[in-house]
């Protein structure tokens, strides 16, 4: 699997990531999440509002188990981590 990262930093969100899951097939919007001082990967997820109003979210991409989605989550943070040491955060700050 391939991994591209794209820099972010707004509040919680680190970077974006692409997969290419398969030659030529990709799955975008996968958020790099920094929750409490941990690295949290959330797949894309579909939301539409209901007849009754609620919002209702559909995962877009589903694992047969919770092992896998723990393997895919485990590859893209370590892929993550090494693109960050090659990538390090430039923090601009605005003088008042």
């Amino acid at each position: 699997m391939n991994i591209h990262f794209r820099d972010v930093q707004t509040g919680s969100v680190e970077a974006r990531a692409v997969l290419e899951i398969a030659e030529g097939v990709f799955l975008n919007e996968v958020t790099i999440l920094n929750i409490e001082g941990e690295t949290v990967v959330e797949f894309p997820k579909k939301s539409f509002v209901g007849k009754n109003k609620r919002t209702f979210y559909i995962d877009i991409i589903t694992f047969e188990d919770t092992d896998k989605r723990i393997v895919w989550e485990l590859e893209i943070k370590e892929a993550y981590q090494v693109w960050r040491k090659k990538n390090k955060k430039v923090l601009v700050y605005e003088e008042k």
